[in-house]
């Protein structure tokens, strides 16, 4: 058995897989095979058509660095993979399991994994912005040409659950999961690997979400983690053992929940472009700060 065991740890099938899992624990910025599988566990556990598209979206951007010829240890790390699988997630989102919607999993799988890569090579941190630059062209595209593959709204299954639970919330739509318990999978999936960030992440939904309360934006909005999300990967992003991590932490959590309002008011899609302008914004306060 051990001799079996050694032989799957090094084929390159196995290798593989540990990549695309990696790939989609940096959905939340974690380097883990095991945070990965969690996270598609939980994205399984809210839809299956959305974890099918997790799987052959992450493939498709790991390969497509393959192919570019990208730095072999960002591809091991799973850069390569995270743009590309909630590409793939978020189309399942909008659209029914169409043949051109599966069509358009890959194409843009491969087009965050192409703008992922043009970033990575002048040292840009651009976090998931690929993603919601390719999901804005998509989602645009695909309701022009082709509505009748649009899902119906409210379509998805909502479980009731406590209204306190919104932080837990918060962590699933992060992958764009609404149930209960694929959030809490996911904040245990990043506890296992990360365990100070995951605790400032839920820290940071439940400020997210308060804010939202104070500025009497929709109760069922809040409920659902719609405010909280954007402020999970801000605080994953600045998380540390000092105050001023903390306080990094608080100012873009602010930032991303003022974005959000403001794109939710003009009925802009938000995806995760709020935590994205809301951590570019902080870093370069912060730069400036230091420089002083």
């Amino acid at each position: 058995m051990q001799v079996n065991a050694e032989t799957l740890k090094d084929s390159k099938t196995f290798q593989y897989l540990l990549i695309v899992l990696r790939g989609m624990g940096q959905i939340m910025l974690q380097e883990n095979a095991l945070t990965g599988l969690i996270f598609l566990v939980g994205i399984f556990l809210g839809s299956i058509p959305m974890g099918v598209a997790a799987i052959v979206a992450t493939f498709s951007g790991t390969l497509t660095a393959k192919m570019l010829r990208a730095s072999e240890d960002d591809i091991q790390k799973g850069l390569y993979g995270f743009s590309a699988s909630l590409t793939g997630v978020a189309l399942l989102v909008f659209f029914k399991p169409a043949i051109i919607v599966w069509v358009a999993v890959i194409v843009g799988a491969v087009l965050a994994s192409v703008i992922q890569h043009l970033f990575i090579k002048k040292n840009i941190p651009v976090y998931t912005f690929p993603f919601v630059l390719v999901a804005w062209v998509l989602v645009f595209s695909i309701q022009h040409f082709f509505p009748h593959v649009s899902a119906q709204p409210g379509s998805e299954t909502i479980m009731p659950v406590s209204r306190y639970a919104f932080a837990f919330h918060g962590f699933g739509q992060v992958i764009f999961q609404s149930n209960i318990w694929s959030g809490i999978l996911f904040f245990i999936a990043v506890f296992i690997n990360a365990p100070q960030a995951a605790l400032y992440a839920l820290s940071a939904a439940v400020v997210g979400g308060l804010l939202a309360v104070v500025l009497a934006l929709p109760a069922d909005q809040v409920q659902a983690g719609l405010y909280s999300y954007n402020t999970v990967l801000c605080a994953i992003v600045f998380a540390g053992s000092s105050i001023k991590d903390g306080v990094w932490v608080l100012v873009s959590v602010v930032f991303a929940t003022a974005i959000s309002l403001w794109m939710n008011h003009y009925q802009l899609l938000a995806l995760t472009f709020p935590f994205v302008a809301a951590t570019w914004i902080t870093l370069i306060i912060k730069k400036i700060l230091e420089k002083k």
